[in-house]
């Protein structure tokens, strides 16, 4: 008999022995149940606080009647649908357990430890994950200081510098989570065009739809010019859909067949499908969404200003604001039953990501705030 390991870490691959895992907001239930209070709220975690369509929630209780069955494997009406809606042959879809599992494939597909990913300081946080764990190395740019671009934002030119011969993946987020910054449609054009052949590009547009700025691109008119360009999108935000897990890529049909070989079985749900396609013909509702959202980042930032905090200007449906001590006032507005997200993990220990929220949520926030900073 063998002797015993010291540890089962020493079993692990070796880019997984140093992940640590991706931390979710904190679950109200949770917090709940750890401060003994009620009624808190949850502007954490980047969600359509107004819920999903009711298109959509009719299509998710009529699919309850099928869950002894697999899902359909392809999704083939809702790979159809997207298809038909972005102007592309259905096989340029590749379908996700949300966006995240997206770009877990993308990463499996293209990374090995041989390989680099280039992405920005403070992208999102999955980026990092994504590489460490296929054992591939990750070259981090140094975001905007403020001198040149937007403060904390991608740097181009930067992540430019950083592209190698053993670069085979560039992470871009447009808009960027926890940022909010934003690329402008020449600038994320001309660094696309400038790339190697050799090298993929992944523009993450999770909260593409609610982007309101003249410049910003929709870069999935880009693909037949790119065939290197891969779009991810979500319906976990202005869709409110994040409860069911369901995102996609765009990209060349050939991209998109190595992508799915590598996508699990039946990796979006039955209900998901089925929601995800009616929420599709729901276009009230996803203006209404976006519509509701501006309004909630003007009341938000509004009264930023009058408590006279800093904040990054945002593109989503998310502001990160520079309390001073981030932590600390995480802390001391869980104790009010106000849930928002640190971002000490991102190198930006100073600030707190808040999510806009309903009206009496955004309001309930900021008296919050106050009393915290007071």
């Amino acid at each position: 008999m063998s002797a015993p390991i010291d540890s089962f870490l020493e079993l692990a691959a070796p880019g997984i022995q140093a992940l640590q895992p991706y931390l979710p907001g904190k679950p109200v239930a949770e917090l709940e149940r750890e401060y003994g209070i009620s009624n808190a709220i949850k502007l954490a975690s980047n969600e359509n606080p107004f819920g999903p369509s009711p298109l959509a929630l009719a299509a998710a209780r009529d699919a309850l009647q099928d869950l002894s069955r697999y899902p359909e494997g392809s999704a083939w009406l809702l790979a159809g649908k997207l298809a038909e809606k972005h102007q592309l042959v259905q096989e340029s879809i590749t379908l996700g357990n949300g966006s995240n599992d997206v770009l877990d494939i993308i990463a499996r597909v293209f990374l090995t430890s041989a390989h680099e990913a280039v992405f920005s300081q403070y992208a999102f946080a999955v980026y990092p994950l994504a590489v460490q764990a296929v054992g591939a190395t990750a070259r981090i740019a140094p975001a905007h200081d403020g001198s040149r671009g937007p403060a904390c934002g991608h740097d181009l030119d930067a992540m430019s510098r950083l592209v190698g011969p053993n670069t085979r993946l560039v992470f871009i987020a447009n808009p960027n989570n926890p940022t909010g910054t934003w690329l402008e449609s020449a600038a994320l054009e001309g660094f696309i065009a400038n790339l190697p052949a050799h090298v993929m590009v992944v523009v993450d547009e999770a909260y593409f739809e609610y982007v309101d700025k003249m410049s910003y691109p929709d870069t999935t008119t880009w693909l037949a010019r790119f065939p290197n360009l891969i779009v991810t999108r979500t319906f976990s935000k202005a869709y409110g859909l994040a409860g069911l897990r369901i995102g996609y890529a765009l990209s060349h049909p050939d991209v998109a067949g190595l992508l799915n070989r590598v996508r699990q079985p039946f990796n979006v749900n039955t209900v998901a499908q089925a929601a995800a396609l009616a929420a599709l013909d729901d276009v009230e509702y996803l203006q209404q969404s976006i519509r509701r959202n501006r309004e909630g980042m003007e009341q938000l930032v509004s009264g930023l200003r009058s408590l006279g905090l800093d904040y990054i200007e945002s593109a989503g449906n998310f502001v990160a604001v520079n309390t001073g001590r981030g932590l600390e006032h995480y802390e001391a507005l869980l104790q009010q039953g106000v849930i928002v997200r640190p971002v000490a993990n991102y190198g930006m220990p100073d600030y707190l990501r808040v999510t806009v929220g309903r009206a009496d949520e955004n309001a309930r926030l900021l008296s919050a705030l106050q009393q915290v900073l007071a």
